[in-house]
């Protein structure tokens, strides 16, 4: 923390993400970030992966906050949840007096789209800023076993530069709109993306299904058991394995579904097979189906036909 109260003109960025602080995404983007010699950057991610953890937060217990050497930021891994360590970063009490001008959740190894943003930690990372206050980013990258190597996660962060340079220079000016944050997603081909495209939040979803099994191995593809072979990614983890206990049953999750691409257009599921790099623009709330308002208005005047008094 040294230094960090000295005045610097430069915009504050702070890095988060669910895959862990030590998670080729989010080194990649540090490192353009500090390369570009045009930002403070801020890194406060989970020393573990937690991805799927959704908008949890630690309640009962403290959390450690340790610094990492990233070489250019100020960072630290935190024993906590990704919108706890949005939450400690974005509060002035870990990088002393500094508030971040901007918060960016990623690169996340893998499309937050659809139904999957419920679950997401990346997600819930940029939404807890947005909560409190500080204009926010999640940015994912829709890897695809076999197709997907893990320089395309150097070019997805050099291809959102141009996005992150964008929502900097209107808050400068002071024209960036206050009632959301932007879900971002890359496309697998980031190499060659069609493009920048606002989109809306779809309903594409990859159901699960349980199958019982022998080892503790992780049945969901992370950056610490996906296929990446880079000098960098040496030491990222291990897939541990335990034998059962007496009594113990372990089950693992096995994809039993996956939606088609949606019909309907401008979606983010869709535009993002389609080649485009997509933005949506999300609040904090869930949206209100206002097809199905009308019907539940009608069924709160009928509950007291269903109430116990109505039949004395």
């Amino acid at each position: 923390m040294d230094g960090m109260a000295i005045a610097d003109p430069r915009p504050s960025l702070m890095v988060t993400n669910d895959d862990g602080i030590d998670a080729p995404g989010l080194r990649f983007l540090v490192d353009l970030l500090v390369a570009a010699d045009r930002y403070r950057v801020l890194v406060c991610a989970p020393d573990s992966d937690q991805s799927g953890v959704g908008h949890g937060i630690a309640w009962r217990r403290p959390l450690s906050a340790k610094r990492v050497e990233i070489m250019g930021a100020t960072a630290f891994a935190v024993s906590g949840t990704p919108a706890d360590c949005a939450s400690l970063g974005i509060s002035g009490k870990l990088f002393v007096g500094t508030i971040p001008d901007l918060v960016i959740s990623g690169i996340n190894i893998g499309s937050n789209c659809g139904y999957h943003i419920v679950y997401s930690g990346t997600v819930a990372g940029a939404r807890e800023a947005f909560l409190y206050g500080v204009p926010s980013l999640a940015i994912s990258y829709n890897w695809k076993e076999g197709k997907s190597n893990v320089h395309a996660l150097r070019l997805a962060a050099d291809a959102c530069l141009p996005l992150i340079n964008a929502v900097l220079n209107e808050l400068k000016t002071k024209t960036y709109p206050e009632g959301s944050f932007l879900n971002i997603i890359v496309p697998t081909d980031v190499a060659n993306h069609r493009g920048f495209k606002i989109t809306k939040q779809g309903k594409f979803m990859i159901r699960f299904g349980w199958e019982q099994t022998k080892t503790s191995t992780p049945a969901v593809e992370t950056y610490q058991n996906a296929n990446i072979d880079v000098d960098s990614a040496s030491g990222f983890g291990n897939n541990a394995s335990s034998s059962l206990v007496e009594d113990e049953l372990l089950f693992k999750r096995v994809i039993i579904k996956k939606n088609s691409v949606e019909a309907e257009e401008d979606t983010d599921h869709r535009a993002m097979e389609e080649g485009y790099i997509t933005i949506t623009p999300l609040g904090a709330l869930s949206r209100t189906e206002m097809e199905a308002v009308p019907y539940f208005k009608g069924w709160l005047m009928r509950l007291a036909d269903h109430s116990p008094c109505s039949s004395l």
